[in-house]
């Protein structure tokens, strides 16, 4: 058992904080006297001295300022257990899963577990990156809490997030670009189409146009675009993914006649809407309140009626 006390750590923090006993007594409604004695037992139990008289206040010896760093460390992770624990009680999850198709715009990803860590920093996140069926199979199983995705989950109610617009590109000095005129999907067919793997662990599909002869696939949407970036093929891929590339010519769109850009319906959906704690409440609101926002700064169509 440890000699001194968390509450002696407390006072001691207190007088250097409110630079002298008066002071921090009336700060924390204690009696100057009990301060002093909570200190000179420390420094007893200790064997150093921690405090040193300045005139009429006190400071911290050079051990004392190595001690109280130390010491506050400690003060804070007990009133982090506390709120913690305080959370638990008021019925405060303990960890969120969710899982987000890779789809998802990253911008408003990021956003969003940025704004939640900001009000719910002692709450574990446990984020899969899905593909396809991948989010909808964890929601059927129970494994997950909330779920982004683009495929509809039979059963459940989702509520519409956002629509992702899907571009087929390829780099500019790709076989596709130098045939200089409007393509089909015939022409695509003869090259190499580069396409993601469908996350789910039983019942895993196939989404979009899948006829080219040569395929390569791969398990994340970055691979595929790092792919695409060293012209290994061409994909659909979506646009808030290669915004960067877009501008800066990277990629370039294929002109094809038809179907060269396709539109995705995301929603979110609980697992229980009902059941689900404040935390999974929290991480729904900052996931639609962060693709508001981006939607506003990027002009990304949204499902939001006007």
């Amino acid at each position: 058992m440890s000699r001194v006390t968390l509450a002696q750590w407390q006072m001691l923090a207190a007088v250097v904080d409110h630079g002298g006993f008066a002071r921090a007594a009336e700060a924390i409604h204690k009696s100057p006297s009990t301060l002093n004695h909570a200190v000179h037992k420390l420094e007893e139990q200790l064997g150093i001295q921690v405090l040193e008289p300045v005139g009429r206040q006190v400071r911290l010896t050079e051990a004392g300022e190595l001690l109280l760093r130390r010491a506050r460390q400690l003060i804070e992770s007990a009133a982090s257990l506390e709120d913690v624990a305080s959370r638990l009680a008021a019925g405060l999850e303990a960890e969120v899963v969710v899982a987000i198709d890779q789809i998802f715009p990253a911008a408003a990803q990021a956003k969003a577990l940025e704004r939640f860590s900001n009000t719910y920093p002692q709450v574990r996140v446990q984020l899969h990156e899905s593909v396809l069926n991948g989010g909808t199979e964890m929601l059927y199983d129970g494994r997950a809490d909330l779920v982004v995705s683009g495929i509809e989950a039979q059963g459940f109610l989702g509520e519409p997030l956002v629509s992702v617009r899907f571009v087929a590109v390829a780099h500019p000095r790709h076989a596709l670009h130098q045939l200089g005129r409007s393509l089909d999907l015939r022409d695509l067919a003869q090259h190499r189409q580069l396409v993601v793997r469908d996350s789910a662990l039983r019942q895993s599909t196939n989404a979009g146009w899948l006829k080219a002869e040569q395929r390569w696939t791969v398990g994340h949407v970055s691979t595929s675009l790092d792919m695409l970036r060293r012209g290994l093929g061409f994909a659909w891929i979506p646009e808030t993914r290669i915004a960067d590339e877009l501008a800066s010519g990277q990629l370039k769109p294929l002109p094809l006649s038809a179907g060269g850009i396709r539109e995705v319906p995301v929603q979110l959906i609980f697992r229980d809407r009902d059941r689900a704690g404040p935390a999974a409440h929290a991480m729904a609101a900052a996931l639609k309140s962060a693709v508001k926002e981006v939607c506003e700064q990027r002009s990304i169509p949204s499902n939001e009626q006007p």
